[in-house]
């Protein structure tokens, strides 16, 4: 098969190749999918470049976590009438060597999601890493039904899909968004009030869409620049829900979190419970076919072009996300 991968860590050109690789082969409980769109996520960049002291845990690493094809293989123990089947898949490079950006990968049956046709395969293919990481962030502490939800950095991969599951779990939405020229796209992707970081007294202005309401959750991009805005608008007992931050090592006001009982919830999607990695990847998937969640395509790549596209993504926030077309020639069925 095509694929491309990297031996070692580090800058895209440097390290990652395309070429030959032998054809995975499901084992039991697998499947193999026939890659059509290879997703990147910041994540698969962390990866490849080291980045909050990653190593790399295989010899040989095919990257990309996401993705979406078709079944063309099942192992021993997967009903064979889900060859065939449309998909998209998470995980595949979560404590495994082999990803997506190949023209075949090998995954977990459940991490094999069916793909209704109406949903383009660019749509689903970088859904798993930041879907489910914005799934667990609005639901890992139960219904949002009739809450106050805040969700930060809402025009980013993780941000769209908290945005999109808050409103369909029943919460009202509040985004913020980097300037005022992107408070309408915030709106047009399903928030229900939007403030731009840009204008001042951040907080009042976030409570001011509440009618001065405390938010009872927060799923929170930047856990460090936050926290004290967080601290003035979040209610006692609520929760602030993080999957990134600047400083790695950022300063916790501990007695004023403590007085008001805040909860932290910090995340990292390689390691959810697989009940909830399942019932996301459900959500989601009805999110995708409503028309609920959409994202932006920045730019759509081949598979040789894999190091530019690693470039672009490293650039790409908020203007859309980048994808690799994986080249149907070569594809074959064994």
């Amino acid at each position: 098969m095509r694929a491309a991968w990297y031996d070692r860590q580090g800058p895209a050109r440097e390290v990652l190749q395309v070429g030959e690789l032998p054809d995975p082969q499901p084992g039991e409980g697998e499947v193999r999918v026939r890659v059509s769109v290879s997703g990147i996520h910041v994540g698969d960049l962390g990866k490849r470049q080291g980045w909050w002291g990653s190593v790399m845990a295989f010899p040989r690493i095919v990257p990309h976590g996401d993705g979406a094809g078709t079944i063309d293989a099942v192992g021993t123990g997967v009903d064979p009438s889900r060859i065939g089947e449309r998909v998209w898949v998470y995980l595949a490079q979560s404590y495994r060597p082999l990803g997506t950006a190949a023209e075949y990968t090998v995954v977990p049956a459940r991490h094999a999601v069916p793909l209704p046709a109406e949903v383009p395969y660019e749509q689903a293919a970088g859904l798993g890493i930041p879907g489910i990481t914005a799934h667990r962030a609005i639901f890992a502490d139960g219904p949002v039904t009739g809450q106050r939800v805040l969700v930060t950095g809402a025009l980013g991969a993780v941000g769209r899909a908290a945005v999109a599951v808050a409103r369909r779990g029943g919460a009202t939405v509040i985004a913020t968004v980097r300037s005022p020229d992107q408070v309408e796209q915030a709106l047009a992707a399903g928030a229900h009030h939007a403030v731009d970081t840009a204008g001042g007294d951040l907080a009042a202005r976030i409570l001011g869409c509440t009618g001065g309401e405390p938010i009872d959750r927060v799923a929170e991009l930047a856990f460090d620049a936050n926290l004290a805005t967080n601290l003035e608008v979040l209610r006692y007992g609520g929760v602030i829900a993080t999957y990134a931050t600047g400083a790695s090592e950022p300063r916790i006001p501990y007695w004023p979190l403590g007085f008001k009982n805040i909860t932290i919830r910090f995340l990292s999607n390689d390691d959810f419970p697989e009940p909830a990695n399942e019932a996301a990847a459900t959500d989601l998937t009805s999110a995708l076919v409503a028309g609920d969640l959409r994202y932006p395509i920045a730019a759509r790549l081949p598979l040789a072009e894999i190091a530019q596209a690693h470039e672009l993504a490293e650039r790409s926030s908020a203007r859309g996300r980048i994808v690799l077309e994986i080249e149907e020639t070569g594809h074959r069925s064994s």
